[in-house]
């Protein structure tokens, strides 16, 4: 049986990344951004992500070429009519997404699931922005970076998402070589839900002067088993994606989810991290 043609919507970080992991599984895959130099430096983005796969031994030689080869660019997106399954990865902000499934739906097939990779926003509200009709098919697919390596994806039905649909996604996600799981739709979801309750009081206890964010990243590390320590992931994701992140959870939940000031603060000076190059632990720390 032939695979289903994958469309991503958003070229970034996030979205490049589920591009490239459906293509190592074989599917034709179309990426999709608002200019060539964002497509033309996220291809080169994943070529250098493969090399340093197959240097580690993730990948073989021949995975670089073949992957490549499946992904596809283009601006417009009229060439998503031709699509079976296509994410949406743009901005974490509820009207970018809803004006980008607005232009899906005048133009994807009727049969083509649309999935969000939204961490936070609610399934049902971003499916609002669609025709009626087409909501059946529509469902959350939130990933977890880096997703070339992350194995969890979270499967969030929306009200109207039908059983067919779910099963389709959950076989295409475990096609991709991730483990999906099943979660309501609540803002959040499960994961972020969880995880940004334990950031905002790992920040205040650096508020507090508890504790130095170098010693508390190696205390989840060493204590709790955890890949990373938070403030590695602040780095890493950036300190204003949590902010953002953080005021959507207060918005739902109220005031246990109120962002620390230091951490707006941090973002207001600046310090987003990584790509800013400074941050918790950036450049002086160990990410």
């Amino acid at each position: 049986m032939a695979k289903e043609k994958v469309g991503v919507v958003g070229a970034g970080l996030m979205g490049a990344e589920i591009a490239l992991v459906f293509a190592l599984s074989g599917h034709e895959v179309l990426l999709s951004d608002t200019g060539e130099a964002p497509l033309a430096a996220a291809l080169e983005r994943l070529g250098r992500a493969l090399d340093r796969g197959i240097q580690r031994g993730f990948y073989k030689d021949e995975d670089k070429p073949l992957a490549l080869s499946r992904i596809t660019t283009t601006v417009p997106l009229d060439p998503f009519a031709a699509c079976d399954f296509v994410t949406e990865a743009v901005f974490e902000d509820e009207g970018v997404k809803a004006a980008t499934y607005k232009k899906l739906d005048a133009l994807c097939k009727p049969a083509c699931i649309l999935a969000s990779n939204t961490s936070t926003i609610p399934i049902s509200s971003l499916a609002a922005a669609v025709r009626r009709s087409r909501r059946a098919g529509f469902i959350g697919t939130h990933y977890f970076s880096p997703v070339s390596r992350m194995k969890l994806v979270e499967v969030i039905p929306a009200f109207d998402t039908s059983e067919a649909t779910v099963m389709t996604t959950l076989r295409l996600c475990q096609d991709a070589g991730k483990v999906p799981i099943r979660v309501k739709d609540v803002a959040g979801f499960a994961v972020n839900r969880a995880l940004h309750a334990f950031v905002i009081e790992a920040v205040r206890l650096v508020e507090e002067g508890v504790v130095s964010p170098d010693d508390f990243d190696t205390a989840c590390r060493l204590g709790l088993g955890h890949a990373i320590g938070p403030f590695e992931l602040m780095d890493q994701v950036s300190s204003s994606l949590c902010l953002q992140v953080q005021e959507i959870l207060q918005d739902a939940y109220g005031e246990r989810f109120r962002p620390p000031a230091l951490l707006k603060q941090k973002v207001r000076a600046g310090h987003d991290g990584r790509r800013a190059g400074v941050g918790w632990r950036v450049p002086a720390g160990k990410t």
